[in-house]
């Protein structure tokens, strides 16, 4: 069944800044100039792309997420359309605060610079890939990451107490602790999502490094809320030796870090 779409400019609090969507209603169109990018404050939005006569779904943005920050930047038209998927209450940002914004958050900041960092990335492998082609050979696409592939889990672990629930290291070197960003395209592999109700933990919030028989806690860049390891907050950046039975937490989430 089709979506229902409302075609308004949303209504705004006395703020003059948040502006609240109905369900279907379009935050701004596909083409459309754009002067303003979007922080959600509540509520879900569907990022869509017109693609052979029918809209494709792209991602799905939630509390926390940001979008319209490339023709805030660029002064370009719109890249994609942006739709309400339930009612949302969003944050407009314009020019004139977004500097200020980003001195206020820098975590909005560091996650936009990781999303232009993919972009990159993604073009020069397709040029890569382009170059190392023949004249009437097409470039070969660059495949999209199963997100849904099995990871490789090792036998160390992080026990919430609270809940019961425990949450596997990777068997790589590195192990990424945060809350998936749909708006990078970056998936930690550990999201704290489900024992965050106060959503303290940063999208990329933390990470474990594993060094032959020894593990190391380091803290991401542009975290919010501090990492702790047994009631000592991290420096960003520099890590620290973890051991069996240490205490770590992530803004307000306490893990237990066991090794069988």
């Amino acid at each position: 069944m089709t979506k229902p779409v409302f075609k308004t400019t949303g209504r705004k609090s006395s703020d003059d800044y948040t502006i609240t969507f109905r369900p279907g209603e379009l935050i701004f169109s596909e083409g459309e100039l754009g002067t303003e990018m979007y922080i959600i404050h509540e509520g879900q939005v569907e990022i869509l792309n017109h693609i052979q006569g029918e809209d494709r779904l792209l991602a799905v943005l939630e509390k926390g997420d940001f979008f319209g920050e490339m023709a805030l930047l660029e002064d370009r038209p719109r890249a994609a359309t942006v739709r309400a998927l339930t009612e949302t209450r969003v944050l407009q940002i314009n020019g004139s605060t977004f500097d200020q914004m980003l001195r206020d958050n820098p975590e909005v900041a560091v996650r936009m610079m990781r999303k232009l960092s993919r972009r990159l990335r993604e073009t020069d492998d397709l040029l890569k890939a382009a170059l190392g082609t023949t004249g009437a050979s097409p470039a070969p696409e660059i495949p999209t990451p199963d997100l849904t592939a099995v990871q490789a889990y090792g036998p160390e672990r992080l026990i919430h107490a609270p809940s019961g629930m425990e949450f596997s290291l990777s068997r790589g070197s590195e192990t990424t602790i945060g809350r998936k960003d749909p708006v990078t395209g970056i998936y930690p592999d550990i999201d704290l999502t489900p024992v965050d109700s106060q959503r303290s933990v940063s999208r990329r919030h933390s990470k474990i490094y594993r060094r032959g028989p020894k593990f190391f806690l380091a803290e991401e860049i542009g975290t919010m809320n501090a990492t702790f390891l047994n009631g000592e907050s991290l420096e960003t950046g520099v890590p620290a030796e973890l051991k069996p039975g240490d205490e770590l937490r992530c803004g307000v989430v306490a893990l237990r870090f066991e090794v069988p």
